[in-house]
């Protein structure tokens, strides 16, 4: 007899590889078993509540910039309407200027001396610069007529200063070419001298104030 210990055969080839495939197929199962446990209904609920929240928030900016551009859409339309002859305005000023130039040129003499023909043709004159303004203002034209009025860059262009003690400072005092406006753009600014050297206005905050009663005294009352 040999003295060696029995040994136990190594595993072979074919001992590996089914030891193998029955891992593979272990491992197979529980992941099959994982798929198939069930979802948890609370994520599920988070999950679509928050997709419900942005359907809801997309909705409502698309519904936003639809009612900014309904706005925008319509501020365009008013200002189309309104403003369209906005340049054609202003050159037919231009024409109203030269008609009351050219009836200005006339010599008082001259309309004294009571010719027919020519009181027709001044006549003639007068009512088409009439009926250009009264066509314009029709179409939203207005006249600036600030004589009296407190001064206004938005709307006056001063062409000098006249002192006047009795008059407010800055106020208009004298116009020397008629501004227009359409709607509340300004077509061309009134030319005007205004007053200085006079007491300064009342700005409009101290006018208000003033105006306005302050909060009853009750310990006045009380005495009274």
């Amino acid at each position: 007899m040999s003295d060696e210990p029995n040994k136990e055969p190594a595993p072979g080839k074919d001992d590996m590889n089914e030891e193998y495939t029955e891992a593979s197929v272990s491992e197979a199962n529980g992941a099959a078993v994982s798929a198939d446990a069930p979802v948890d209904d609370h994520e599920v609920l988070v999950r679509l509540m928050a997709e419900n929240e942005e359907l809801k928030d997309a909705r409502l900016r698309a519904a936003a910039e639809m009612e900014n551009l309904r706005r925008r859409t319509a501020r365009d339309v008013h200002d189309a309407r309104n403003y369209a002859i906005a340049n054609f305005a202003r050159d037919m000023l231009s024409v109203s200027d030269n008609l009351k130039r050219a009836l200005e040129a006339i010599p008082q003499e001259a309309r004294d001396a009571g010719d027919a023909g020519f009181k027709a043709l001044i006549e003639g004159v007068e009512m088409t610069e009439r009926a250009m303004l009264a066509a314009l203002e029709r179409h939203g034209v207005k006249k600036l007529d600030p004589e009296g009025e407190r001064f206004d860059p938005n709307f006056h262009q001063a062409m000098f200063e006249v002192p006047r003690e009795d008059v407010a400072s800055n106020t208009v005092v004298q116009v020397v070419q008629t501004g227009y406006v359409i709607g509340e753009r300004v077509l061309r600014p009134a030319m005007v001298g205004v007053s200085k050297g006079g007491p300064k206005a009342a700005s409009a905050e101290a006018e208000a104030s003033a105006a306005e009663p302050g909060p009853p005294n009750e310990q006045a009352e009380k005495d009274a």
